[in-house]
């Protein structure tokens, strides 16, 4: 999950605020690059979550295939700076702590910030990677300026409405995002079932670009023994493992529930919970043998992972779940629901274990089936690290590159049905 920033050249210190935005229309070394975006987003590293991390990925991506990037977020802190490199700029805006979230960022309106710097410096194309105030104000400034403009759908918002007593404002939020994203050349979405859910929503102009993960980061190779000790687990005994945040919206009764179960099959079992979240408290006194490790990054993330024996993920309000690629490569049998992620990558009984959507008696059966078959935990690890193989970055971030550079040559407007990205054809890998 945890991803490098940007190597920074030097630093500016400067914020953009609404009305005052210091604009250096510098040339950036080097010859030109073959397409200069502009990338808004309201979550980078170091924030750790699905969004920030992959996002950063795709920037890597596209910064060493030659393009000129401005990436638009929101200071996350007071000892933030703006990072400047060679074909690389961030540009700072104003932000609040989203309520119960205190260490995430909600990014305040732009507008007009952005629009004198797209004027002074104009991008061939804007790539809007969350729909807070900051992407509504980067999508209207794009549409004054006639810029294209693509967009993620990357969070289930409306689907986390029900878990914070305000399942009443799904619809509403659900028709902003329609809104939102139909006002942009195409949206991407990161598999095929959920173009096909967003499309029967009445979402328009839907493309797959897939996501990768990491696979010498997160390998079996980091397992550690000494770092099982310390969860009180010997060399046999299995281990379940939960990576993301402890929240309302990931379905933890499940998790709990499937840890019960596995216990009564097999007594050695332990569950190891990485991340935090406003429900760690709750948990934590529902199942005090539970051990949550907090947050890991990088290495020490992937040490988590790979000393794990069976990943238990039973959220059911991903738009993808980049963990379970993680635990797959990290060689962990998982348990998941048959959507996403899950659905993209597991072959049940092959690979991992699937139990139907929403089922968490099936969930529970098959976590507790796991703990008592090292045999088969095993095979499964081998094959989900296999699978894992197949899905590296570099081919993820062509795809993205692909539906760029088609937004950059198409007409802006946002009626044009025969514009060249809706024809864009995006190749999944393998």
């Amino acid at each position: 999950m945890a991803v490098a920033s940007p190597a920074h050249h030097r630093h500016v210190g400067h914020a953009m605020h609404e009305d005052q935005m210091p604009i250096e229309v510098e040339q950036f070394a080097g010859a030109r690059r073959s397409l200069r975006a502009a990338v808004v987003t309201e979550t980078y590293p170091p924030e750790v979550n699905g969004v920030s991390l992959t996002i950063a990925r795709f920037v890597e991506g596209l910064r060493a295939r030659g393009h000129d990037l401005h990436l638009v977020r929101p200071r996350q802190d007071g000892a933030d700076r703006a990072a400047v490199a060679a074909g690389y700029r961030e540009i700072l805006t104003r932000g609040l702590p989203i309520p119960r979230y205190p260490s995430l960022k909600l990014g305040l309106p732009a507008k007009r910030a952005l629009e004198r710097l797209w004027t002074h410096r104009r991008p061939d194309v804007v790539h809007i990677v969350t729909e807070g105030p900051l992407g509504w104000s980067a999508l209207r400034a794009a549409d004054k300026l006639r810029i294209p403009a693509v967009s993620d759908f990357r969070t289930n918002f409306h689907a986390y409405s029900r878990h914070y007593g305000i399942g009443w404002l799904g619809k509403p939020i659900l028709a902003y995002l329609r809104k939102f994203h139909n006002r942009t050349l195409c949206t991407m979405v990161p598999t095929e079932a959920l173009r096909a859910q967003l499309a029967a929503l009445g979402f328009r102009g839907l493309r797959v670009v897939t996501r990768g993960v990491d696979t010498i980061l997160f390998s079996p190779a980091r397992r550690s023994e000494e770092l099982r000790a310390s969860w009180g687990a010997g060399p046999s005994d299995p281990v379940l493992l939960h990576v993301g945040r402890i929240a309302p919206e990931k379905n933890l009764d499940t998790l709990l529930g499937a840890y019960a179960a596995a216990r009564r099959r097999e007594p050695r079992a332990r569950l190891v919970l990485v991340g935090d979240g406003p429900a760690r408290r709750e948990i934590q006194a529902r199942c005090p043998d539970a051990i949550l490790a907090g947050m890991r990054r990088g290495e020490d993330l992937a040490a988590h992972y790979a000393s794990g024996d069976v990943f238990l993920f039973p959220s059911l309000t991903e738009t993808y779940g980049n963990v379970t690629a993680e635990a797959m490569a990290s060689g962990l049998a998982v348990v998941a629901f048959d959507y996403a992620a899950a659905a993209a990558l597991i072959r049940h009984g092959e690979n991992g274990l699937l139990a139907g959507f929403g089922d968490s008696e099936s969930f529970s059966a098959l976590a507790a089936r796991l703990v008592a078959e090292p045999a088969a935990l095993a095979a499964l690890g081998a094959q989900a690290r296999h699978t894992a193989g197949a899905h590296d970055w570099t081919r993820v971030v062509q795809q993205l590159e692909i539906v760029l550079e088609a937004a950059s040559g198409a007409a802006p407007a946002r009626r044009n049905a025969g514009s060249r990205v809706r024809n864009a054809r995006v190749i999944s890998p393998a």
